[in-house]
């Protein structure tokens, strides 16, 4: 059953504030007595998400020329910063050349850090376009994050209804490192497949679920969050199931069976190539990312905070963190769905609890769309200037923050 009462089924009222299943009549409905094709459905729901989209390419489009023009003044070359600088040149090494076959001992060298689906589809996209190799990493980037926004306003839709789908859409696209969605990056495709994965298990599509799971697992480390989300919820699905009527759903347990090997599948292939069962986390190691329950975390916040006059930079990141912690305890007050709640819980886990490099982890976050539920919902709710204000003062700040990031910072993002 999908995930919460609707309104003809309910018997007692609703929070104001906790997700709903939006009933049939509110979203893109078929011609009575025709079954169109898979196409002309396809369609539908494109044009039923085409506000979200829009909004999602305002904002992306507002930052992204903002960040041009500050580069231009400050003699920057706008193309080397999106496809080509930082971790984009990784990728595009790996689709080159391949991974390491040896552990080494040099600091931040190893490139079996790295997950492979996005350099393996930069290599595939080279059969198409060979040359150069950056801008078919940056053409996946930009058109997952289409896809992505289209999957975040599905999950809003689908709980809260169209206007909130649309402003959650909006809303992922203004946050303070969102330019990092239009660059030869990962996490627009993990985004996206995470989002479509959590849209699936809301609807019951369990084999979808697992197998998105699955690629988000190939992805980025950070898979393993949302493999969790996806078994444990395919599995209490089971459990109520089996104690409800006695059946059990093949397609159920399937899905969560193909969650978790994506991930399983890299971390023991990586294992196997270095000959050790721990290779991985060797790896890890290597890049300083070990998981310390967060005693790093707040000893780097305090002496950034307590200690130090911290670089505008990394306030930001504090501040993305603390708001992040707090958007989740929100967020678990509204009684979000659960797959919902363990994929963002056991992220924030993940990257609060690291004890490597402390820059990059608002940019870890940037798959925790569910954090902005109560937000989206909210403004929802606001009247129409209110929520246009807030809106535009978002988008100026991720433009502010975005071309900081890259020109001010002058580190990877």
């Amino acid at each position: 059953m999908p995930y919460g009462p609707t309104p003809e089924t309910s018997t007692a009222a609703p929070s104001p504030t906790a997700p709903r299943i939006v009933p049939p009549s509110r979203r893109p409905r078929t011609t009575p007595g025709r079954s169109p094709g898979r196409p002309a459905r396809a369609a539908r729901a494109l044009r039923y998400a085409s506000p979200a989209l829009l909004a999602y390419a305002a904002v992306r489009l507002f930052g992204t020329l903002a960040f041009a023009v500050w580069a231009h003044r400050e003699r920057w070359g706008v193309w080397h910063f999106l496809a080509e600088s930082w971790d984009c040149d990784w990728y595009l090494k790996i689709a080159d050349n391949g991974y390491a076959h040896t552990l080494g001992t040099q600091i931040d060298a190893n490139n079996l850090a790295f997950f492979p689906l996005y350099p393996l589809l930069i290599r595939a996209g080279g059969v198409i376009a060979p040359e150069p190799r950056g801008a078919v990493g940056l053409a996946i980037a930009v058109s997952c994050s289409f896809l992505a926004a289209w999957g975040i306003f599905a999950v809003g839709d689908r709980l809260y209804g169209r206007r909130t789908g649309v402003l959650l859409a909006a809303l992922w696209g203004s946050l303070p490192v969102a330019l990092v969605q239009w660059m030869g990056y990962t996490e627009s495709l993990f985004t996206a497949l995470t989002a479509w994965a959590l849209y699936a298990v809301l609807t019951d599509r369990w084999i979808w679920a697992g197998t998105l799971a699955a690629l988000a697992g190939l992805t980025r480390p950070t898979g393993v969050a949302l493999a969790a989300a996806v078994s444990l919820t395919a599995l209490l699905a089971l459990r109520r199931r089996w104690q409800g009527d006695g059946r059990f759903c093949v397609r159920t347990l399937l899905g969560a069976l193909l969650a978790p090997l994506g991930w399983l599948s890299y971390v023991g292939w990586v294992g196997f190539r270095l000959g050790r069962w721990d290779g991985y986390f060797a790896v890890q190691k290597l890049w300083r990312n070990e998981w310390d329950g967060g005693v790093g975390t707040l000893h780097t916040m305090y002496e950034l905070l307590a200690t130090q006059r911290p670089q505008l930079f990394l306030t930001m990141v504090t501040a993305t963190l603390l708001a992040s912690a707090a958007l989740f305890v929100l967020s678990v007050g509204d009684r979000q769905p659960l797959p919902l709640l363990i994929f963002t819980g056991l992220l924030l886990l993940i990257v609060l609890g690291s004890k490597g490099v402390y820059f990059p982890r608002a940019r870890f976050l940037l798959p925790a769309f569910p954090l902005l539920l109560p937000l989206a919902a909210a403004l929802a709710r606001a009247r129409t200037h209110v929520a246009v204000t807030v809106m535009v003062a978002a988008a100026v700040t991720s433009a502010a923050f975005g071309g900081h990031m890259l020109l001010a910072w002058l580190g990877p993002p």
